[in-house]
């Protein structure tokens, strides 16, 4: 697994545990990131994902709210949803292709959600994808990830 795949990884679990135990305070965050498995690099990317999400949360929620129309936000499935801001973050700040984001999250989503969490995170980021003006064409699209 590559580094920036396995921070995108740890930087969805921190962000799931913060959601779980409440609003997260730095300790708990340090501790998790010092007992989790993955390379300083790896986590050096996590934290850096996670103090993005965090201070542009309120935007990446409206986003994803207004994307997932259908659903309540606060129904949806945590894990989901922490793939989501985290694809979100990488979307907003243009960190990595389009095409690298959205099959991370779905890599992401298919491994730690539900049987249909990959495909709902596809469509979900593909319209905020297209509301950010970020969608890439057929073509643009990359074969491989930089997983």
């Amino acid at each position: 697994m590559g580094v920036r795949r396995k921070g995108r990884e740890l930087a969805m679990q921190a962000l799931y545990q913060s959601d779980v135990h409440g609003e997260p305070a730095l300790v708990p965050l340090r501790l998790f990131f010092e007992h989790a498995e993955g390379s300083a690099d790896a986590k050096r990317f996590a934290v850096a994902l996670v103090d993005g999400v965090r201070e542009q949360r309120e935007r990446i929620d409206q986003l994803i709210g207004a994307a997932s129309e259908h659903w309540r936000f606060e129904r949806l499935s945590r894990v989901d949803v922490n793939v989501l801001r985290v694809a979100t973050y990488e979307l907003l700040t243009g960190g990595a292709p389009t095409s690298v984001v959205l099959n991370e999250a779905i890599e992401i989503a298919r491994r730690f959600g539900t049987e249909e969490s990959s495909v709902f995170v596809h469509g979900i980021l593909d319209q905020i994808a297209g509301q950010l003006g970020v969608r890439e064409e057929p073509a643009q699209r990359s074969p491989r990830n930089d997983g």
